[in-house]
């Protein structure tokens, strides 16, 4: 038990330490393309948060599989260049049984990435679509920034001069509607307003822009004539508060339907779901043989080769669930021949230590 929480300590403090720093690159990354589409006001701030907390589950089923990976191989690594494995074998740990304490937290990162992969990446999957969707289709004044012309769903464009001091309240005002039903046809609308502000009607949930002195044109590109409206008030109907609907796609289906949808694509997208725990065990297999180094080699000396074969690993999964959506490749071979073909690899790779030996 000693040798157990030890091991375990060492192989889970360095895989954490490994996840960090790639879920701090790739959420940074991700976050800079969202602040950028917030400060252009395609999206408003405040929804930065949930964008980000729904992307979670779909980086953390594929950076734990990594992370584990190579903190079997740095924590090993060192535990070979310190000579601990050494002093390991002389008190009778066998390579069998330092593979058992390998493979129960693997089970534990297994379990992990099974959520993530089977559970929660599609439910987030499905709120950030939903979120953006919602964003899209309405005309928000939470949204808007002032001196640009900005589009939003169902072909319109806003420029706002300027906001009160309390941001309710907007001054030059200019709406663009493009291909808008009107009594003697379609027109492009334009309207001109000296203010105007947003309000929301409890009773039916419709949101509204009110304009206070303007104009509205309405044209038809190719005829010279034009309709122009002089008000003192004009409201102009955004949208309607619906609840979230869910949308028609597979990536956002939960794991029993695409278990129940025969369809090509239904089954790739099952498939990769379902195979993404199985390629921990598979890569804790076949980090514990990589992880064994000379002591003048340093621990890093076969960290290069073992990125290498987790980037085959996973680009031979993604061809094949590909192959599978598009018709190419048979639904009932699936991509479990990938995960046996490096489960061979890494039983390979095992034996061949085995007779080396562990000194």
């Amino acid at each position: 038990m000693i040798l157990f929480r030890y091991l375990t300590r060492e192989v889970l403090l360095t895989m954490s330490a490994v996840a960090g720093i790639l879920l701090l690159v790739i959420m940074g990354s991700r976050f800079i393309r969202y602040f950028s589409d917030a400060a252009e006001g395609d999206i408003p701030v405040t929804m930065l948060g949930s964008l980000m907390m729904f992307h979670l589950p779909g980086f953390m089923e594929l950076i734990l599989p990594l992370s584990f990976f190579l903190g079997i191989l740095l924590a090993y690594g060192q535990l070979y260049m310190n000579s601990e494995i050494t002093v390991m074998v002389a008190c009778g740990m066998s390579p069998t049984r330092l593979l058992k304490v390998t493979l129960l937290p693997a089970s534990v990162v297994a379990v992990l990435v099974g959520v993530c992969s089977l559970w929660l990446t599609p439910f987030g999957a499905l709120q950030t679509e939903t979120l953006l969707e919602e964003q899209r289709s309405r005309l928000d004044v939470s949204v808007l920034a002032p001196g640009r012309f900005q589009e939003f769903g169902g072909g319109r464009t806003a420029y706002i001069g300027s906001f009160s001091s309390d941001g309710t309240e907007m001054q030059d005002v200019l709406v663009h509607e493009q291909n808008q039903q009107g009594d003697e046809g379609t027109h492009d609308y334009v309207t001109r307003a000296a203010s105007g502000y947003q309000e929301t009607r409890l009773e039916t949930g419709s949101r509204f822009l009110v304009l206070d002195d303007g104009e509205r044109y309405g044209v038809t590109p190719g005829d010279k004539s034009a309709e122009r409206l002089t008000f003192e008030r004009y409201t102009l109907r955004l949208g309607l508060n619906r609840d979230r609907q869910e949308l028609d796609s597979l990536e956002y289906a939960t794991t029993p339907a695409l278990w129940s949808n025969p369809s090509p694509r239904a089954q790739a997208q099952w498939q990769w779901r379902a195979g993404l725990p199985l390629m921990v065990f598979v890569l804790a297999l076949m980090a514990q043989p990589l992880s064994r180094v000379n002591p003048r080699q340093g621990r890093f000396g076969k960290l290069l080769p073992a990125v290498f074969l987790y980037v085959a690993y996973l680009s031979l999964l993604l061809a094949v669930v590909d192959a599978i959506g598009s018709g190419t490749w048979s639904t009932t071979l699936g991509v479990w021949p990938v995960h046996g073909l490096f489960l061979g690899l890494g039983l390979l790779l095992l034996w061949r230590s085995q007779r080396k030996g562990m000194r």
